[in-house]
């Protein structure tokens, strides 16, 4: 049998590594039809879950803790996907997934979930997506950006303001009399 050196057992060995590695990297790459921003998402909620795992392996959490923020980080992640191959955007707004009995962690004056529609705006920081069952029904909301709260609001402002310049304009057009003393 034929005895290699050492430089040309490293360069077998670091060939042999490359290999694994570019394999390797193929394999986490299932996301390809994304762009880098969704990608990235993607592969945040795939920590997320790591964490829940490592934490329930370690019985930091109940199952039922476990099995909440598992299926709602799954609800995140068919949400995302929908939103992109219906846009087809690489852009994820910052989304959050709440079950009925959680819309006070959002909402000061919950909205019923039965009255929910697509693409409502509630309390000019978020608008509903849709809800997710995975056996329990997840609401999904974007929260708004900075610049689109800003344009709800200067809308409210202006339309209340003309609201109020109609008013004054009708009341304009009888004079108060003037009192004179005597």
């Amino acid at each position: 049998m034929c005895s290699l050196s050492g430089s040309a057992r490293f360069v077998v060995a670091t060939i042999f590594i490359l290999t694994l590695a570019g394999f390797a990297a193929a394999q986490r790459q299932p996301d390809s039809e994304f762009g880098p921003v969704v990608s990235a998402y993607l592969g945040y909620l795939n920590n997320e879950q790591e964490v829940v795992d490592d934490r329930a392996s370690r019985r930091e959490i109940t199952s039922a803790y476990y099995k909440r923020n598992s299926n709602r980080i799954h609800a995140l992640r068919e949400m995302a996907v929908r939103l992109v191959r219906q846009s087809g955007n690489d852009y994820v707004p910052e989304l959050e997934a709440v079950t009925a009995d959680e819309f006070r962690t959002i909402f000061e004056r919950p909205p019923s979930p039965s009255t929910l529609r697509a693409s409502e705006i509630f309390g000019n920081k978020f608008r509903f997506l849709g809800s997710v069952r995975i056996s329990e029904t997840f609401y999904l909301f974007a929260r708004l950006d900075p610049y689109e709260q800003a344009e709800l609001m200067q809308r409210s402002t202006t339309s209340a303001l003309r609201a109020n310049e109609g008013s004054v304009s009708s009341e304009g057009t009888t004079r108060a009399r003037r009192v004179v003393p005597k």
